[in-house]
């Protein structure tokens, strides 16, 4: 099991990533992070076909002064494609107002390869053309924590 955190609010643009700074890391090398960023790196070391992670993220975000009102979502990504099932969605009803939210995701990495994690900000609103996702979010409180499962 490997924990990552970051407590300190920041503020993460659409499509990019929440950095962590403190982490309690893998041992065995199975879980790759710099402090300091938002990627992490899932290794397939296994005698057998594939190496099984949970991943489950937890974290307080919210939409900053001067942005539009709207429903704001983070989300799992492997390899740069976000998990639509990690999706997690919260509808502040003003801004500075924090939700709390959750996405876990089970990622299966292939023997002898590696993956590329992170947990973003996405637009939760990419459905309806006439809305304009908010550029930026707060994230507060970040917790990800990087189980391996098979």
């Amino acid at each position: 099991m490997a924990e990552y955190i970051e407590n300190a609010a920041q503020n993460v643009a659409l499509n990019n990533p929440i950095i962590f700074d403190s982490s309690i890391p893998c041992n065995r090398g199975y879980v790759l992070h710099n402090d300091g960023t938002g990627v992490f790196i899932l290794r397939g070391v296994t005698n057998n076909c594939f190496a099984r992670y949970q991943v489950t993220y937890n974290g307080n975000i919210s939409i900053p002064e001067g942005g539009a009102v709207t429903a704001i979502a983070v989300a799992i990504s492997e390899n740069g494609e976000t998990r639509p099932t990690s999706e997690a969605i919260f509808t502040p009803q003003a801004v500075n107002e924090q939700g709390n939210v959750t996405s876990t995701a089970i990622i299966t990495v292939p023997k002898g390869c590696c993956f590329n994690i992170a947990v973003r900000y996405v637009d939760a609103t990419a459905n309806d053309a006439a809305v304009t996702p908010t550029p930026t979010i707060v994230v507060s409180n970040s917790n990800l924590v990087i189980n391996r499962i098979a």
